[in-house]
């Protein structure tokens, strides 16, 4: 993964605070690596391509509005 293009979220602030990266060429793959985009040596998140664009999906129709951090 260290070779994959890597793509910071439209949902990302610009200020550099909280931002996430994901690959999306690995989708195809079956799998959507996601990764602190202050950290891009440390360790990534696999999630199956599945399950990242329903929540994607969830992210654009608000589902998460209320959400807090733990």
């Amino acid at each position: 993964m260290t070779s994959s293009m890597w793509i910071k979220s439209s949902y990302s602030g610009g200020s550099g605070g909280q931002c996430v990266e994901w690959a999306p060429q690995c989708a195809t793959q079956g799998s959507v690596p996601v990764r602190d985009s202050k950290d891009p040596h440390g360790p990534a998140l696999i999630f199956p391509a599945s399950s990242f664009a329903a929540f994607v999906a969830g992210v654009k129709t608000g589902e998460f509005a209320g959400a807090t951090k733990a």
